[in-house]
């Protein structure tokens, strides 16, 4: 049934529309730097159910729980790793609970993903990590983002094939579909070294409902990564989750140059390439996702044109201006296709 649901909005629509960033806006609601979000699942629900309920308002189809470090290893830094079930259930719980609420309102079909990020961990023989052992981990918080009932698991901002295929393997038990994404930085490698395209092949092989990128440094480098996946030619729907822009360091605290234009032009851009999920990662606000969800609804797909995304998103890795809010720089891509 869950199953469906998703592949029926895709049906109806040909995309998805995800949410933006969860630790960055947080932060704007209090979140000490170092202190695991997870905990505020059952310390400070009301703010994990607000950010939920901005982000469906603002035209999300689908929300990730609140759960990225919700994998034991995680969890110990904080000598919190025998919370696994409770800290995932509640998050599970929080986001169902924001999305039947805001499916009646809306009168729209509205999904929760589980998110699974990394362990933080190394494989043999850099680490400590097996397979196996491994697998086990995302198995526990795997049955419980299931139990808990979201209506699909997502691991995401991985960096190795290893975790990736032990992530999958939990995660495909629990019989609901399940995604996952790498994150692309220098040279468009993962920190591990693997190419995208390298990446979409070992996922379609390991069996993932849809495949992709987050994070990584901005919206120009992240499709990059994403055409490198399309070239290896799988049937796997591809997914795209951007940072809003390149971070910097600027009076004392970490910027995102992307403004809510230019994340339109991602999301544009990215649907005509084809992506099927598309949302934001770091730095994306309820802002941001509004704005990506008007210029989805109000603008035609197109064929996609490299050179008009280079010309609104930049080269990817070139040098962002000290002023990358700028409007000047950039005529909005929605004006040029009306």
């Amino acid at each position: 049934m869950k199953n469906a649901a998703i592949n029926e909005i895709l049906t109806e629509k040909g995309f998805l529309l995800a949410d933006g960033a969860t630790g960055t806006n947080l932060f704007m609601r209090g979140l000490e730097t170092g202190y695991p979000p997870e905990l505020w699942n059952v310390e400070r629900p009301d703010d994990i159910q607000g950010l939920h309920a901005l982000f469906f308002d603002s035209g999300s189809d689908l929300v990730l729980t609140n759960s990225f470090g919700g994998n034991a290893l995680r969890l110990k830094l904080h000598d919190a790793q025998d919370r696994v079930t409770e800290l995932n259930l509640a998050a599970a719980r929080l986001a169902r609970k924001v999305a039947a609420t805001a499916t009646d309102r809306q009168r729209r079909p509205l999904l929760v993903a589980g998110s699974m990020g990394p362990t933080g961990e190394l494989f043999e023989p850099m680490g400590a990590l097996t397979h196996t052992s491994t697998r086990d981990i995302f198995a526990a918080q795997a049955n419980a983002l299931a139990e808990g009932g979201v209506d699909m698991l997502w691991i995401e901002t991985m960096s190795s094939s290893e975790e990736i295929a032990s992530a999958l393997e939990a995660a495909k038990t629990t019989g609901l579909q399940v995604a996952a994404t790498m994150t692309f930085d220098t040279a468009a490698r993962s920190m591990m070294g693997v190419l995208p395209q390298d990446f979409a092949v070992f996922g379609a092989a390991n069996k993932a409902d849809f495949l992709g990128a987050n994070c990584g440094i901005g919206p120009a480098e992240l499709l990059h990564s994403i055409s490198g996946m399309a070239q290896a030619h799988i049937d796997t729907p591809l997914i795209a989750k951007g940072n809003c822009g390149i971070p910097s360091y600027v009076d004392g605290a970490i910027h995102y140059h992307g403004t809510p234009a230019l994340m339109a032009d991602y999301a544009l851009f990215a649907r005509d390439m084809g992506v099927r999920i598309i949302g934001g990662c770091c730095g994306t606000s309820p802002d941001h996702v509004a704005a990506m969800s008007q210029a989805l609804a109000q603008t035609p797909v197109q064929p996609f044109d490299e050179a008009a995304m280079q010309r609104a998103l930049g080269q990817p890795w070139a040098n962002i201006p000290e002023n990358p809010g700028a409007e000047g720089r950039r005529k909005s891509r929605r004006s040029r296709r009306k």
